[in-house]
């Protein structure tokens, strides 16, 4: 009897994960969201998936860039799913103040990259060890991993220089792990939004607001959770099968060069 799909979806309630949660629900997934609050402060949302999905939705609760933490969630959502075959490294900060690049602190940087860059680098080792070790005991076991990266990796903000560049690095590491994992039939993605609606873009409403009207975007819209969460469901589905390493950019056109 063929066992159903489950996934690990760091960050992923309230946002754009929170989003990648609902579709995977959609996709008949069991799945285990992360995020740093009390499991006491999701209950209504953990009810409200529950509800929506004929599995079990599960909360593991940590914090991806402590390493304690880290392999802790390791072993809990193995312990609540039994077997994992997808993983989303969703869950990232910006800095908690903009700061000029030459007044940028090492410890605001320290932070930045220890959540958005550290963590799903030594999360994905853990989990790609067992995705490994499945898929040698079970060649028809499916397995996917894929970075939520940002259009940071390559439009520069000077006031946000450690957010930068640690979506650049999650550029790279997207990369290796494709290449590493390709032998082993494990395909390795990157999305990358642009201006998406969520709490962390709340406090610049205004402001893209005005510059998604004046065409900073091809599409003249703000993206939305769900725009991300389509596109996780594509890729779980397999419908790129011959595109591991690949970025999926996901920003309205903003990057697209124009003259």
């Amino acid at each position: 009897m063929a066992r159903h799909p489950t996934a690990l979806v760091t960050g992923g309630s309230r946002g754009i994960g929170l989003g990648i949660v609902r579709a995977l629900i959609a996709q008949d997934y069991e799945v285990a969201l992360n995020g740093v609050r009390a499991e006491a402060e999701v209950f209504d949302l953990l009810a409200e998936l529950r509800d929506l999905s004929e599995r079990d939705v599960h909360y593991v609760q940590g914090n991806i860039g402590d390493t304690q933490d880290r392999a802790r969630i390791v072993e809990e959502a193995y312990g609540k799913l039994g077997h994992l075959n997808v993983l989303v490294n969703n869950a990232g900060v910006a800095p908690r103040e903009r700061s000029d690049l030459l007044e940028l602190s090492e410890h605001s940087y320290d932070r930045v990259m220890d959540i958005n860059l550290k963590g799903p680098f030594f999360l994905t080792q853990a989990i790609a060890r067992r995705m490994v070790a499945d898929r040698a005991e079970n060649d028809r076991f499916q397995a996917y991993i894929i970075n939520v990266g940002s259009i940071s990796a390559t439009v520069a903000s000077t006031n946000r220089g450690q957010y930068c560049t640690s979506k650049a690095g999650m550029g790279m590491m997207t990369q290796l792990f494709a290449a590493r994992l390709a032998a082993e039939g494990i395909p390795v993605y990157e999305l990358r939004p642009g201006i998406i609606k969520t709490d962390m873009t709340s406090v610049v409403t205004e402001k893209y607001d005005r510059l998604i009207a004046e065409g900073l975007t091809l599409q003249p819209r703000w993206g939305y959770p769900k725009d991300v969460g389509r596109a996780v469901a594509a890729l779980v589905r397999g419908d790129f099968p011959y595109s591991t390493g690949q970025v999926i950019m996901i920003d309205g056109g903003l990057t697209l060069q124009r003259l």
